[in-house]
């Protein structure tokens, strides 16, 4: 299986592993330290090489912080993981703080103390992040400490190596252009900021760049490396050769230098000494590359990463095989639907099976790479985690009554899926079809939306959240991410969010997916995949709009659905969605699964 169910979480960890840094620290003439989660990416996906934050305090969640004075210690995470932090961290070691509501920056100032000196990793804290963190240690007449190394590794005993994935071309028949051609669009981009050179460090953007996917992090296709791009001439590649064929590393030398990751930061030096205007991602670059220009004499110019407006917006060939995943995948989870619904109410499932289950179908397609995301299976009060992860310890049965919340993706080499379906397991009460229908109102208004160019993700984010506000009601997370192409399952800058401020364009992948918690009972969430579309004339109107395309055609769960809460235009999406359903992938299934998709896909 690509998902195991091992316990990664332990909170006893804590107070020791504290205790080891301190003293590390404290060698070191440093009162405090900043543990992020991220690595010297800082992407999502972090290999367990780099999973400090998890080996000190126990949490295993995608965002979050530790920090660490001499007396005092806490964990910063935002809303989705305000309940996982609780089970997974020794509260009494490290108490629990809102990243957004009380970010680190607002505990440092109540707490550091002249004189003292706070250590960060060079690496792993942005640009953008340090200005904040030394002008915090300036008005404490606190001293902010960049480090070269890690204080955290020297104690980290039994750290895992790093990762060695091998390395593949994509082939064009998938990625839709030349390597030689996206770089052509890179360089051209630089010049037009009068940029000598760019610094890339997210492995995403060089695997798109480069045309090549890798296997350095779990379920997602990345080649853990980094990249600078001169504005003229051949770009330098820093990954480590062992991950490289005979084949690939000739292939690849067509395009670009090729360097160990050891050599990344004279190369940075090297082009600073050359005198050279080199663009950085303020919020993606740490302060350690940075400095290895600025140090050797060159100087920065700050802008967003110039690959990742392009990589978002997919061509032709992209969308294609993102439609050809998709159906493939609706497919699989029909096949696992068809199944949950005759086995569900047995009351004999737990939620690694089901788990274990949906992975089985995806796998029956035969062209299955790996899961995009470990599958969030969560009955029961598990539902109301956003991003639960089912472990052996947690495991529960699912019960009748009550919603079973289900979230899962799969890897196909033509696309990346994500879909969320919430389902009825036995009779279900009216309060959690109220609460189901009100969430399927604001996932047809995002789904229904026309707006015009320039729109963000920011200016829609209201449309998924309004019915559930005027019952006084909300969801702590983003309403959608972007999707990559083969690549990662959560990809950036387009989000469909309170902080989406990115204007959508057509050819973005977008998720869909409103949801609601109730904490300790069920979890609500409704997810889809959306193509932004291509301005067209509405009738009537003055000016074209930008819409979305739904690529995920899996049935919404009727038996939660109170109809008499639904207007009769969004009765009507829900009719024609299901339509759809039932006419494009019927044909891809069984005569047992093609008889359950026709009740399940009939009109309300």
């Amino acid at each position: 299986m690509f998902q195991t169910f091992d316990d990664l979480s332990d909170p006893s960890c804590g107070a020791p592993h504290l205790a080891l840094l301190r003293t590390e620290l404290s060698s070191r003439g440093l009162d405090g330290f900043l543990i992020p989660r991220a690595d010297a990416h800082q992407g999502e996906y972090v290999p367990p090489h780099d999973c400090r934050l998890q080996w000190l305090t126990g949490f295993t969640g995608s965002a979050g912080m530790a920090a660490v004075l001499g007396e005092d210690a806490a964990i910063f995470v935002d809303g989705r993981y305000t309940i996982q932090v609780r089970e997974q961290v020794d509260m009494e070691v490290f108490p629990a703080q809102h990243l957004i509501n009380e970010p680190v920056t607002d505990w440092l100032t109540k707490r550091l103390k002249p004189g003292q000196k706070l250590g960060i990793d060079a690496m792993l804290h942005t640009v953008r992040e340090v200005r904040r963190l030394k002008t915090i240690c300036e008005e404490a007449g606190a001293e902010l400490v960049t480090l070269d190394d890690n204080p955290l590794d020297a104690v980290w005993d039994g750290r895992p190596d790093a990762p060695v994935g091998q390395v593949a071309l994509y082939p064009i028949e998938l990625a839709g252009r030349t390597a030689t051609d996206k770089l052509a669009q890179i360089q051209s981009a630089l010049a037009e900021k009068k940029a000598d050179a760019c610094v890339l460090t997210q492995p995403d953007s060089i695997a798109w760049l480069f045309n090549i996917r890798g296997s350095d992090v779990t379920h997602t296709p990345l080649p853990l490396s980094f990249a600078t791009v001169p504005a003229r001439g051949k770009p330098s590649l820093y990954i480590d050769g062992r991950k490289l064929s005979n084949s690939v590393r000739d292939s690849l030398s067509e395009l670009t230098d090729i360097s160990q990751p050891g050599d990344f930061r004279s190369g940075l030096a090297a082009l600073g000494a050359s005198g050279a205007s080199v663009l950085i991602d303020p919020a993606l670059a740490g302060i350690g590359i940075a400095d290895s220009i600025t140090d050797a004499g060159g100087t920065l110019v700050e802008a967003q990463d110039p690959v990742l407006l392009p990589k978002a917006v997919k061509n032709e060939t992209e969308l294609k095989g993102a439609r050809e995943a998709h159906l493939r995948d609706a497919a699989a989870y029909v096949n696992f639907l068809c199944w949950f619904d005759e086995e569900a109410p047995k009351g004999q499932l737990d939620e690694i099976g089901v788990a274990e289950k949906l992975e089985e179908f995806r796998r029956a397609t035969g062209v299955l790479k790996d899961i995009s995301f470990d599958t969030i299976s969560g009955a029961g009060p598990n539902g109301a985690i956003c991003h639960y992860r089912v472990s052996r310890s947690s495991n529960l049965p699912i019960p009748l009554g009550k919603p079973f919340l289900i979230d899962s993706g799969a890897q196909y080499e033509d696309g990346t899926t994500d879909i969320t379906r919430t389902l009825a397991v036995g009779d279900v009460s009216e309060e959690m079809r109220k609460h189901f229908t009100l969430v399927l109102k604001g996932h047809i208004a995002i789904s229904t939306a026309r707006f015009p160019e320039g729109t963000s993700g920011a200016q829609l984010d209201t449309l998924a959240r309004i019915d559930l506000w005027k019952a006084g009601l909300d969801f702590d997370h983003g309403t959608g991410h972007g999707v990559g192409a083969y690549l990662g399952v959560h990809e950036g800058p387009q989000r469909i969010a309170k902080t989406g401020t990115v204007p959508l364009k057509p050819g973005m992948i977008l998720s869909n997916e409103p949801g609601y918690y109730p904490a300790g009972e069920y979890g609500i969430r409704l997810e889809n995949l959306e193509i932004v579309t291509e301005a067209r004339d509405v009738e009537g109107g003055e000016r074209p709009m930008l819409g979305f395309e739904t690529i995920t055609l899996v049935p919404m769960d009727r038996r939660l659905v109170d109809v008499s809460l639904l207007t009769a235009a969004e009765r009507d999406w829900l009719n024609r969605y299901h339509a759809r359903v039932r006419e494009e992938v019927g044909p891809l299934v069984g005569a047992r699964e093609r008889i359950w998709l026709e009740q399940a896909t009939e009109p309300i």
